[in-house]
């Protein structure tokens, strides 16, 4: 037996892509984790009716494919973005503390994952972001005079100091940005992660 489906309007057809119901899949990902992603409170959220969603994507499992594909192509951009920095690689790697420090958008999407990442849709693409930015780590200490299997272990040391701090701070465990502790510590990251003697 087939499963009818509310009709779209055809200006919900034309005025909602299927870029903003990835984005929209995304933010409630970020919100709510991987369990609170549901196509009635998506369209709740961006004032539609379901029928806006069926034209764009036959299920919710394909919705969440092509959100974390647009979070994986995004972060992979922006890792780019980075590699290609002409900055020296001890300011590279300074910025990347800074940036993780920095609570986002991104940052909340990858906490969740992280939290969902026994999900065979979800584990893959962390695995992917995770070797990719330990790679980019890897090869800036490279750069910085360590050999190979020093950078590796510095490269790890570094990302799971990330992924420990964006846990605490989705929490609310982490000292309050702008605060002098909150301060202190990055600064204290910085140098015990990026001094390399």
């Amino acid at each position: 037996m087939s499963v009818v489906h509310p009709a779209a309007s055809a200006t919900e057809k034309t005025t909602l892509t299927a870029a903003d119901w990835e984005r929209a899949a995304l933010d409630l990902i970020a919100e709510k984790g991987l369990s609170g992603l549901g196509v009635e409170p998506l369209a709740r959220r961006l004032g539609i009716t379901k029928g806006s969603f069926y034209w764009h994507f036959p299920t919710r499992d394909q919705l969440l494919e092509q959100a974390l594909s647009r979070w994986e192509r995004q972060d992979t951009e922006s890792l780019a973005r980075s590699l290609d920095s002409a900055l020296p690689a001890a300011e590279r790697l300074a910025e990347f503390v800074l940036r993780t420090s920095r609570q986002n958008r991104s940052h909340q999407i990858h906490a969740a994952l992280c939290a969902a990442s026994d999900d065979p849709r979800v584990r893959p693409v962390l695995e992917r972001v995770t070797q990719r930015r330990l790679d980019y780590l890897a090869k800036a200490f490279r750069e910085l005079g360590l050999d190979p299997e020093s950078a590796r272990h510095r490269a790890r040391l570094t990302y799971t100091s990330y992924v420990g701090y964006i846990q605490l701070q989705s929490r609310g465990m982490a000292p309050e940005r702008g605060s002098d502790e909150f301060e202190a510590y990055v600064q204290h990251a910085i140098e015990t992660l990026i001094d390399t003697h």
